[in-house]
């Protein structure tokens, strides 16, 4: 407990905490941490009257910031710069002083949003990096109780519909909770031990999976153990056969999913970078907590945590007709008809791809709408002629005048400033003609990158250009790794070559058609204008590793019955109808948990929830129902080649008695 209530104290959601490792704007972000001051927090306050600004208006506009430099001690800001169609005024406003201290920065913002007040018709807003920055960190602070609660709640009401108990959906779900704060503290060790980064986004992630797998892990032991007691007297007996019976497959699948999030450290991106052992931490506490923790507790309360619904012992299992039997009937009858109709089906999904918005923009980065967004509405409105967003140039001191005469003359600047000087760096603000994250104010920060050696070239729209980019070259590295090491895993595991290929393909196949959803769904019915550059890796990953969860657990029953004697079709239809409502139930709690993610206002976030949700819940209830059982019935035995599964008629198997037993 004491060192999971320090997690909130290193997280960190600064720009550099998220930039590319070895990007231009990073170099930027660092260097300026060395300039007098530290990094600056750069404000624009903004001043605006629909009908036009009133002299009464301009002089209470220059008396608020007057008072806002004397109190901070800032140069003078006279006069501002007036918009052409005069509703506007803009106020420049920056500070060395907060430095690194993200609760300096916010309290400097909130003293000038308390000082810069409108009324009567005038409006005050303050935007800028620095108010963007501020209003971000907010959010983020504010997301761990409510995505918490919120998360619990979900969770909690699910778990009481699938057990039908009073009682036992408390036990996991009080499990989950000590396991999320287990998870917390390591997470903490991790950033004191190695200085992994600890963002706002990797903690809601954090707390989503824990919840949300440590249930699934939960769901499935909790089926087996129910099963068990009808054959097992004593409940410890009956929770060591469970233990044995789907331990395997959940030490996979934990595995399978954490191997998967640790890619993410190929990541040159340090927000994806970080995310990776964070998750992985979130999925490992939650297998250690489900089980250790849990199977101590049920063991304990007995069979009476069942009730109403108490398994009783020696009760034989009534083989009634479930929905899953009928999915598994219809995909025995014509597998190669259904695997034909799935997979036109995910094929046309994933055209949607092509209807996903363009790239995400500062001011769609919100799901609701801050001060700092609002304020550049305003601006953009107003002064559509230039931008009201500085590019930050790092050059060496010893050429600073000649780089500082080389940006001004180049095309597309509207001016340039010396500033800051310390280390061998000077620091030069440069203002382009064209708008903000406009395709001119792109090209500018190309040419200076082009033809300014030796110097760095950052700031706000450098950054989001360098996020694109990078999310590019990690997509290109990450994915092609993820897919390896959960092949690999799933070939140690099955012993066979084509059930990890067609487990692989399939849950790619998922991945492009959540994408293809979220094209015909974010912007046309959500209202979401851009796509977070990171939307396509992160959901690779998340999708591949957890998707492979619930082909472990249906494919590990397979080969358990396969095990034991039965033909093809029979373990294939005999694992659906076993484990096929519990893997529906894990699949909508682990959906259910990452949709929380959309209510959440950071579009990055919801973004990413509710393609994760979308994919999970496909690669539950059409992947794993239909098409993999589809493709077992039409595979036969060939589907375990080349292991002694794919070879060997089914009396000259070696059988494993303990999973006969098990049975």
């Amino acid at each position: 407990m004491p060192f999971a209530g320090k997690l909130g104290d290193v997280q960190r959601d600064r720009a550099v905490d998220y930039l590319p490792a070895g990007a231009d704007s990073t170099q930027v972000a660092r260097i300026q941490d060395t300039l007098p001051g530290g990094e600056s927090t750069d404000l624009v306050v903004v001043y605006h009257r629909a009908g036009g600004l009133t002299a009464e208006d301009r002089a209470t506009a220059g008396e608020q910031i007057a008072a806002v430099t004397r109190e901070h001690g800032l140069p003078a800001v006279p006069g501002g710069v007036p918009s052409d169609d005069g509703t506007t005024l803009m106020f420049p406003v920056s500070s060395t002083a907060p430095g690194q201290d993200q609760e300096a920065r916010t309290a400097f913002v909130t003293d000038v949003r308390e000082r810069a007040e409108g009324g009567g018709g005038l409006s005050a807003e303050v935007g800028g990096p620095g108010a963007l920055a501020s209003d971000a960190q907010e959010v983020y602070t504010s997301l761990d109780g409510p995505l918490l609660y919120t998360t619990v709640g979900v969770v909690a009401l699910l778990l009481i519909l699938i057990y039908r108990s009073p009682f036992l959906w408390l036990v996991p779900l009080v499990v989950a909770g000590l396991a999320d704060v287990l998870s917390m503290a390591v997470a903490y060790g991790l950033n004191q031990g190695f200085g992994t980064t600890v963002s706002g986004q990797s903690s809601a992630v954090m707390t989503i999976l824990v919840f949300g797998a440590g249930t699934d892990y939960a769901l499935l032991l909790v089926a087996r153990y129910r099963e068990e007691l009808g054959r097992l007297e004593r409940p410890v007996d009956a929770m060591a056969a469970a233990l044995r019976g789907c331990g395997p497959a959940v030490l996979a699948s934990s595995g399978t999913v954490a191997v998967g999030m640790l890619c993410l450290l190929a990541a040159d991106l340090n927000s994806s970078r970080g995310m990776g052992p964070i998750a992985a931490v979130g999925v490992l506490c939650a297998l250690l907590a489900m089980t250790t923790l849990l199977p101590a507790l049920l063991v304990i309360l007995g069979r009476r945590v069942f009730w109403p619904l108490t398994p009783a012992y020696g009760a034989v299992s009534r083989q009634q007709r479930s929905v899953f039997s009928a999915m598994g009937g219809s995909a025995g009858r014509r597998p190669v008809a259904v695997l034909v109709t799935g997979g036109v089906l995910l094929g046309a999904l994933s055209l949607g791809v092509f209807g996903l918005p363009g790239d995400l923009k500062q001011e769609d980065s919100f799901t609701s709408t801050p001060e700092s967004i609002s304020a550049m509405g305003t601006l953009a409105a107003a002064f559509p002629e230039r931008s009201t967003q500085p590019v930050t140039v790092i050059t060496p001191t010893g050429q600073a005048d000649r780089t500082l005469a080389r940006a001004r003359a180049t095309e597309g600047v509207a001016g340039a400033e010396k500033g800051r000087s310390a280390g061998g760096w000077t620091e030069l603000t440069v203002t382009a003609q064209a708008p903000p994250e406009s395709p001119g104010e792109r090209a500018v920060i190309d040419t200076l990158r082009d033809t300014l050696d030796g110097s760095h070239v950052g700031g706000p729209s450098a950054q989001q250009a360098d996020l694109e980019e990078t999310n590019a070259r990690d997509l290109r590295i990450v994915v092609p790794l993820v897919v390896l090491a959960v092949l690999l895993i799933l070939v140690a595991l099955l012993r066979s070559l084509v059930a990890p290929l067609l487990l692989v393909v399939a849950v790619v196949a998922v991945w492009g058609a959540a994408l293809g959803i979220a094209g015909l769904v974010l912007e046309p019915l959500l209202g979401m204008e851009g796509t977070d550059p990171g939307l396509p890796l992160l959901s690779f990953v998340f999708l591949v590793a957890l998707g492979v969860d619930y082909g472990i657990f249906l494919m590990h029953r397979m080969r358990e019955e396969s095990l034991a004697g039965a033909g093809p079709t029979d373990a294939a239809l005999t694992a659906l109808r076993t484990t096929g409502g519990v893997i529906a139930s894990a699949g909508l709690v682990l959906a259910a948990t990452f949709a929380v993610l959309v209510s959440m206002p950071m579009t990055a976030l919801a973004e990413m929830g509710f393609v994760i949700a979308v994919g999970v819940l496909l690669d539950t209830f059409l992947v794993r129902t239909y098409l993999v059982t589809a493709a077992s019935v039409a595979l036969g035995r060939r589907m375990w080649w080349p292991g002694p599964l794919g070879r060997a008629p089914a009396e000259n198997l070696p059988h494993a008695p303990e999973l006969v037993t098990s049975r």
